[in-house]
C-alpha cells in the first residue's frame, strides 16, 4: 500500500540541472495524514569506476576542482576521486568506458559492475552505478584530462593501493564513491 501522494511539484531552477519542490501527503504510522514538502535535485544518473592493476598493486584516480567542496570548507577545492560521469542517455557500461578514456586516457574493454547506490537520497535523485576494471600501461591511449569543451581540467593520478587506503585515513581522499570503491577492492581481496 502506498503511504504517500504527491500533491504539487514546482520547478525552482532548471539552470544547470533541475531543482524541484515536491509537496506530498504522507500517511503516518498512527494513521494521520501529514503534508510535507521537500526539494529534490535531479542531475541524472551516473557511473563511476576504479581502475586497478593487480601486478603493480596500483589504482588510477583523478584530481579536479569541485566548487561545492570549496564553499563547504575544502581549502583549495581540489578532490581526489575515482573516474565518474553522467550517463547522458548511455547505458552505465558505455558511459563508464567513455568517461574512463576521456578522463584517464585508458581505453578499457572489460568492466565489472559491483553495485549501484543512491549517494545522497535525502536531496538528490541520482543513482550511481559502480564499476571496477583492470588496467595496464598498454591500454593508455592518451593523456586523459577530460574534454576541453567541458573545461574539466582533470589530473590523472596513479597510487599504490596501500597509499590510497592511507589517504582515506589522513583525509586526503574524502570522496564517498572513491572510498567505497577502494574499500570494495580491499574487502573482496582484489588488491592487498
Amino acid at each position: 500500500m502506498k503511504n504517500f501522494n504527491i500533491t504539487k511539484t514546482e520547478i525552482l531552477s532548471d539552470n544547470w540541472y533541475v531543482l524541484r519542490k515536491i509537496t506530498y501527503e504522507y500517511l503516518q504510522k498512527d494513521g494521520t495524514l501529514q503534508t510535507q514538502s521537500r526539494e529534490a535535485y535531479d542531475r541524472g544518473n551516473g557511473a563511476t569506476i576504479l581502475l586497478y592493476n593487480k601486478e603493480s598493486q596500483t589504482v588510477i584516480l583523478t584530481r579536479q576542482f569541485r566548487i561545492p567542496t570549496y564553499v563547504n570548507g575544502n581549502a583549495d577545492g581540489m578532490m581526489i576521486e575515482a573516474c565518474a560521469g553522467l550517463l547522458d542517455q548511455d547505458n552505465p557500461e558505455d558511459c563508464i568506458r567513455r568517461e574512463t578514456e576521456e578522463e584517464t586516457g585508458y581505453k578499457i574493454r572489460e568492466v565489472k559492475k559491483v553495485y549501484e547506490a543512491y549517494m545522497s537520497p535525502g536531496s538528490v535523485t541520482e543513482i550511481l552505478y559502480f564499476f571496477i576494471a583492470e588496467y595496464s600501461k598498454a591500454m593508455k591511449v592518451s593523456d586523459g584530462g577530460g574534454l576541453e569543451e567541458e573545461a574539466e581540467n582533470i589530473e590523472v593520478l596513479e597510487y599504490q593501493f596501500s597509499q590510497a587506503l592511507e589517504m582515506i585515513k589522513s583525509g586526503e581522499i574524502k570522496d564517498a564513491k572513491t572510498i567505497m570503491l577502494l574499500q570494495y577492492l580491499k574487502i573482496e581481496g582484489i588488491l592487498s
